[in-house]
């Protein structure tokens, strides 16, 4: 695997770190797969992945979202990601996409998004439905509780105010992870409700880019975006005719132990979108990738990869002989 990385600029003048990864020289590309990594984590968790995919011939390219990893300018920074934050992290993950799309203009994209990944790409799809060719869901869930959202948003903007905009909120951390660790009792950690592999955990645990406590400015910009997902008016944008993939363990807190995942399927179903598959891992926790089963999980995701691909090409050849049909007949 040929490692490379670089940065680019967005509109606010912030440098936004991106590894690339490429399959060596003796291994033709098929695809382009762009990751978005999850919360208080950075891109640098996915090399094995990386690993596994370009040796089936898939250039990877994942960036460090603003406050996270190597794209935060110190861990003062982490957790923070600016006034309206998530509106930029969607549209830095658009603008890697079109620096994708100029690398590798006939490779089919495919954005695959881990859980708060999965979210922006979920505002991705509607926000960009055109940039990429296919979309991967990964530890992520349907509609949140609107009750829940009202009053965490709350929370958030009054702490905000209050304490500042870079308030590290240990309340509000501790109502949402403590949350997710809770149905795993007894914990050796605060991070057990991640995956079953101990060894997993401590990586996480151990590692200083990872498990921030993150601000109040941060919850409030995340659940104001997820108050708006699922809205009809943005999933009605969505297009119906790409390849959608969703994995995530049914132990997966996230995804409320599965249900969020059917939920969110049947939505997709609801607005014709066909192309869909999802498939749920027993007793998987959060990061199947990082799940005791990760060779199985890997293993479906390459297939998957594959298998959009495939109709990609399809897709892609017949508007082609559409497109020249059209140019060759006098009368169109």
């Amino acid at each position: 695997m040929i490692t490379e990385k670089f940065t680019f600029m967005d509109p606010q003048n912030n440098d936004i770190f991106v590894y690339c990864w490429k399959p060596n020289h003796d291994v033709s590309p098929i695809g382009v797969v762009q990751l978005a990594h999850g919360m208080a984590e950075h891109a640098g968790r996915y090399v094995r992945v990386a690993e596994a995919l370009t040796a089936e011939g898939y250039i990877v390219y994942a960036n460090d979202h603003r406050g996270h990893g190597r794209t935060a300018h110190s861990s003062d920074d982490y957790g923070f990601v600016g006034y309206d934050g998530f509106h930029w992290l969607v549209h830095n993950l658009g603008q890697l996409s079109e620096v994708i799309r100029e690398r590798h203009p006939n490779l089919p994209l495919i954005l695959m998004g881990h859980s708060m990944g999965s979210f922006l790409v979920q505002n991705y799809m509607y926000t960009y439905p055109d940039q990429v060719d296919a979309f991967i869901l990964s530890g992520t869930g349907g509609k949140q509780s609107a009750v829940q959202l009202f009053f965490g948003t709350l929370l958030a903007r009054n702490q905000a105010k209050r304490k500042g905009e870079n308030h590290r909120s240990i309340l509000l951390n501790s109502l949402t992870f403590g949350k997710y660790n809770s149905g795993f009792k007894p914990t050796r950690t605060e991070f057990d409700w991640l995956t079953r592999d101990e060894e997993e955990v401590d990586q996480y645990v151990d590692d200083p880019m990872t498990g921030a406590v993150f601000t109040a400015s941060f919850y409030r910009d995340f659940f104001t975006m997820l108050k708006q997902l699922h809205k009809r008016k943005n999933m009605e944008l969505i297009p119906r005719d790409k390849p959608v993939y969703i994995f995530a363990g049914d132990k997966d807190p996230v995804g409320f132990n599965g249900k969020g995942i059917l939920d969110l399927v049947e939505r997709y179903k609801s607005l014709g979108i066909t192309n869909l598959t999802y498939k749920l891992y027993p007793d998987a926790r959060h990061e199947t990738l990082n799940e005791v089963n990760r060779d199985e999980v890997t293993k479906d995701l390459i297939t998957q990869l594959n298998d959009m691909v495939e109709k990609i090409s399809i897709v892609s050849s017949n508007t082609k002989s559409d497109s020249e049909s059209e140019d060759s007949n006098p009368d169109s």
